[in-house]
């Protein structure tokens, strides 16, 4: 059957990306039960997310792209580079909009099982994601506070825009246990798939397998981040937390032990004033 033959899963429009909340509730039963049954943390794939029309459009958009917002290239974020909505092209910027919708959040919502989610205008980490060949993720745990908003971070979704991709080329989106014995699941990165989880301190995920396409393409992503307003005073924040795989050969991230040292043992203003000292000299 023809890829354009198949009912995607969330129903948008390709011309004016829109969809009802009735049906994107609808849409999130074939997958909510399956997803939240999964443990230590709920999390879930599926194919034909959306209409290929609208992912063929934003991957013709995406030949051009702007000078990144943010590079990561040390041992635990290899070349990996990010692009916010506000600076692309414009389908690809209202997709970003559409999928941040009452609609989609409905559909967010019925799925996990959390109520109450918020979007985040300001696509903090978020956005497009290009991982260039020899690029890896490691396993980690994402931040968990969006400082801006003081709200706390809920459900990740990520979207793929990588045509004919194999597992051999590396890049594929690990789940890990909480203790780092196992791996839980392994999805490729193939075009039209969408995985989601919950996020918390122990939902331990990544692309730890460098991007190694034939033809030097890079692993490619849509990616957005759903809050609540369930945060207060008694929770700690943090940044991304990695853990390296055991019997591989994923580096400890430093950096951050120390500054969470130091967030430890030093008063507020203190710290905050040797965490940006720090930050200017690379350390």
């Amino acid at each position: 059957m023809s890829t354009s033959t198949i009912t995607p899963v969330l129903n948008l429009d390709p011309d004016t990306l829109l969809l009802s909340t009735k049906d994107a509730r609808a849409a999130a039963q074939q997958m909510a039960a399956d997803y939240q049954s999964k443990q230590p943390f709920h999390y879930g794939g599926v194919d034909n997310f959306l209409h290929p029309e609208i992912l063929d459009r934003v991957r013709e958009e995406l030949k051009q792209l702007p000078e990144a917002e943010n590079s990561y290239d040390r041992p635990q974020e290899r070349l990996k580079t990010s692009y916010v909505p506000e600076r692309l092209p414009p389908y690809t910027r209202q997709l970003f909009y559409a999928l941040n919708s009452r609609a989609v959040l409905a559909f967010v919502e019925e799925v996990t099982g959390i109520k109450g989610l918020i979007p985040d205008p300001y696509f903090a980490g978020g956005g497009i994601h290009v991982v260039a060949n020899g690029g890896h993720l490691d396993i980690h745990a994402d931040f968990n506070h969006h400082a801006g908003l003081n709200l706390e971070r809920r459900v990740n979704m990520l979207i793929y825009l990588n045509k004919d991709w194999r597992e051999e080329y590396g890049g594929s989106f690990e789940v890990w246990d909480e203790n780092m014995s196992g791996k839980l699941a392994s999805y490729v990165p193939l075009f039209n798939r969408m995985c989601m989880f919950s996020t918390s301190s122990d939902s331990w995920h990544g692309n730890p397998e460098p991007v190694n396409h034939p033809d030097g393409e890079p692993r490619m992503s849509i990616a957005l981040y759903y809050y609540t307003a369930t945060w207060d005073s008694s929770r700690k924040s943090h940044t991304t937390l990695f853990k390296p795989r055991p019997g591989s050969k994923d580096q400890r991230d430093r950096q951050v032990a120390r500054r969470a040292l130091l967030q430890d043992l030093l008063p507020p203003m203190l710290h905050r004033k040797l965490a940006w000292r720090l930050e200017k000299l690379g350390f």
